[in-house]
């Protein structure tokens, strides 16, 4: 029995199992297994050091944007509308074969955007050259699923779980649990807060299906057994995504309105150029990215040229960004912004920085 079949197998067992307090216990080692049998089946089979045929695109950019969809939902055009690539375009399924990819010029950032091949149902199993798209997507700080509105939830449906049967998780964070395997010690089990899904019973069925007999695991918040194995696999991506809901001019008002009106969920058209800059905006919010103004000593700041920075990042970051010898002579920064609590202000290396500031260095003499 080859894993594509025992897969199977375990999906129907879980689909025929009823779900109760006397069926929780199997059903958490069936997903287990079922866990570990996808990342076998996503690893090569090959001998070690040999490469998989792949879509070898370059990351450049501040970002990395990459276009999932089924064909003919409209990726390439929105690739062609929104950057300078021209990507073939036809009313025919499969137009685009490979990865293409294209510039985004927003707010003074350079944003890489990838049109992959169409996937179709079974693509985490390797149809339709699946598996390169979704190592492609692995790599991506953002994904856009692109969906066609007048089928838009089935797709939505069957694209993300696909994508979460090669683990990788859609708007969501991740999980608030600690998870370390020791040498020794048998099972140390402690929770912060009452749980609710899992106890430890599960906890050690679980980590014996993947034969971890000495282990630490601490719970910070009430996870299930679906996060728990997320967390033993330690190959799970978190990426934010933004649903694309194209071809909205063949749809009516009221269809529109309520697609609008779901979370993270875009209404656009591509041939009509419809509601793109709301497009743009809504990617540079979800990729959390940064504008920092550098200024010197006597002189305005400079805000042709601003520094791309991720969200979350330090005073320490933006001097490695200008150069990295600058933190081993660094005295202290003054920075103007919503950042600082007066204008300006003396911090340090660990100051966080927000969109817009403006930063001045000093250092040591």
């Amino acid at each position: 029995m080859g894993i594509l079949e025992k897969i199977a197998e375990i999906e129907r067992e879980i689909n025929r199992t009823q779900k109760n307090k006397a069926t929780e216990y199997h059903l958490g080692v069936l997903k287990a297994k079922l866990a570990k049998y996808r990342t076998q089946l996503l690893e090569p089979t090959g001998k070690k050091g040999e490469k998989g045929e792949g879509f070898d695109v370059m990351k450049s950019g501040d970002a990395r944007v990459a276009l999932i969809g089924f064909p003919s939902v409209g990726k390439s055009t929105l690739l062609s509308t929104l950057t300078n690539t021209e990507s073939v375009a036809a009313n025919y399924e499969f137009t685009t074969l490979t990865c293409i990819p294209g510039v985004i010029e927003y707010k003074g950032a350079n944003i890489q955007l990838l049109d992959l091949p169409g996937i179709i149902e079974g693509a985490s199993q390797g149809k339709g050259r699946g598996r390169q798209v979704i190592a492609v997507a692995r790599t991506a700080d953002l994904v856009l699923m692109m969906l066609d509105a007048s089928k838009g939830d089935v797709q939505k449906k069957l694209l993300t779980a696909e994508l979460e049967s090669v683990g990788i998780r859609l708007n969501k964070k991740r999980p608030g649990l600690y998870f370390k395997q020791k040498k020794m010690g048998g099972l140390k089990f402690n929770a912060t807060c009452p749980l609710t899904k899992v106890d430890e019973k599960m906890v050690q069925m679980i980590l014996h299906e993947y034969k971890i007999f000495n282990a630490e695991v601490i719970f910070r918040e009430d996870c299930g057994a679906d996060e728990l194995i997320d967390v033993i696999s330690g190959n799970r991506m978190y990426i934010n995504c933004l649903y694309v809901y194209n071809k909205v001019d063949q749809i009516s008002i009221e269809e529109i309105n309520r697609i609008a009106h779901q979370p993270n969920c875009i209404v656009v058209s591509c041939n009509l150029k419809l509601n793109l800059d709301y497009l743009l905006e809504q990617m540079w919010e979800s990729l959390a990215m940064l504008r920092i103004y550098t200024k010197k000593p006597g002189s305005p700041p400079d805000f042709s040229d601003p520094i791309i920075m991720r969200g979350g990042s330090t005073v320490e970051h933006v001097c490695h960004a200008i150069h990295r010898s600058i933190v081993s002579v660094f005295k202290y920064a003054l920075v103007w912004g919503t950042s600082t609590k007066f204008n300006p202000q003396r911090v340090g290396l660990h100051h966080n920085t927000h969109d817009e500031d403006v930063i001045q260095i000093v250092t040591k003499k």
